[in-house]
């Protein structure tokens, strides 16, 4: 009996020791750690939320898979409209051409490192933004040159975004000068501004930083008028306007912010709307690592440790008009790290950070509708 008292006794001490022992190490695990994140500034955060006109919640479901299995991380897309093609930069380092014929998939040029953004100069030569090799260019024929590879003494870590203005300036934008595409993801937990957006003149050689302290600068799209640089801000959920001609030259303003959702890729359909990637949707978690650093830094010691939260869901694609008005928002709880959103003529092409093909979505036949 007076065995089995011990026993019972000791029972509540195992309990309480298998909750503190764990607690403890977690809570001198995270004192140990070097890791840092820094307060977001809030007041740049708009209080409203964006409304938008009509939705399509269906994206995945409703559209059609091309490459499936040929095209692991196909982050951005470019379309050659003359010979009917797309090109894009997959995580093997290929530049892909898919023909839109028949949805064939070419391994057609090698950078050697990781193709985020591409897009088409005048003459067919492709630009890319390479995270690990800098902004470089493609001959038609396939060959592989480096424009810039750093800028004020400062090299590029994590070349992202891409685009190319009637002029022939390449405006590109350096997410982070501090960590890498593999590391990217302490670079938003940190929450420090450590990206550029930049212009290279091939006529000059000459790179610029345009504005500096950025919160992870991604995609980058000239507008029509060619006045202004709309770029992704993905850490602040927002859009910027760099102002490139006109009184407000050198200035920034906002173009649109409160997001569903972090941005990666901005397009323009030459029919007045842009097309802006949203990796994931609205997150309750996520927001709340935004506010609290403490948050952040526990997912950062998560991450080391390979253990990462599942709270990307409900990604996709939003269209705004000119001037940032929201008009359509495409997406799909199944879908997670959409980067880019193309429309080619009536259809809405889709690429992906992780997943190992596009999709291709017919907009006639699946109309986002409205809201109300």
């Amino acid at each position: 009996m007076a065995d089995m008292d011990r026993r019972s006794s000791s029972r509540p001490f195992g309990l309480l020791t298998l909750f503190i022992v764990p607690v403890a190490a977690a809570m001198l695990l995270y004192r140990l750690d070097s890791f840092d994140p820094a307060p977001l500034p809030f007041h740049d955060f708009s209080p409203e939320p964006i409304v938008v006109p009509k939705i399509n919640p269906r994206l995945l479901q409703e559209s059609e898979m091309i490459g499936v299995g040929k095209l692991l991380g196909a982050e951005d897309i470019a379309y050659h409209s003359g010979e009917h093609v797309i090109y894009t930069g997959c995580a093997d380092g290929w530049i892909k051409r898919i023909s839109l014929h028949d949805s064939t998939v070419q391994n057609w040029s090698f950078t050697g490192g990781r193709p985020l953004g591409v897009v088409l100069r005048r003459h067919a030569q492709l630009v890319v933004a390479d995270a690990e090799k800098g902004l470089l260019e493609v001959t038609t024929d396939g060959r592989v040159k480096t424009l810039t590879e750093e800028a004020e003494g400062q090299k590029f870590k994590l070349t992202d975004g891409v685009d190319v203005g009637v002029d022939g300036l390449i405006y590109f934008s350096d997410a982070s000068y501090k960590y890498s595409l593999k590391e990217h993801l302490f670079d938003i937990l940190e929450g420090r501004p450590y990206g550029r957006l930049l212009s290279f003149d091939p006529s000059t050689k000459e790179t610029k930083v345009l504005a500096r302290d950025l919160f992870f600068p991604n995609g980058v799209v000239v507008s029509p008028d060619q006045n202004s640089v709309i770029f992704c801000e993905t850490l602040m959920k927002r859009c910027l306007k760099y102002h490139i001609q006109g009184e407000r030259k050198g200035l920034v303003d906002k173009f649109i912010d409160n997001l569903p959702g972090p941005p990666d890729n901005i397009r323009f359909d030459g029919e007045g709307h842009y097309w802006i990637a949203l990796a994931m949707g609205k997150s309750w978690e996520w927001d709340l690592a935004l506010k609290y650093p403490w948050i952040r830094k526990v997912v950062a010691i998560m991450e080391r440790y390979n253990v990462r939260p599942n709270i990307q869901k409900n990604a996709g694609v939003l269209a705004v008009d000119l001037e940032g008005k929201p008009i359509a928002y495409y997406y799909d709880v199944g879908l997670s790290d959409v980067s880019t959103g193309v429309k080619i003529g009536n259809h809405l092409y889709c690429g992906f950070v992780t997943q190992p093909y596009i999709i291709r979505l017919d907009l006639l036949q699946h109309a986002a509708r409205a809201t109300t």
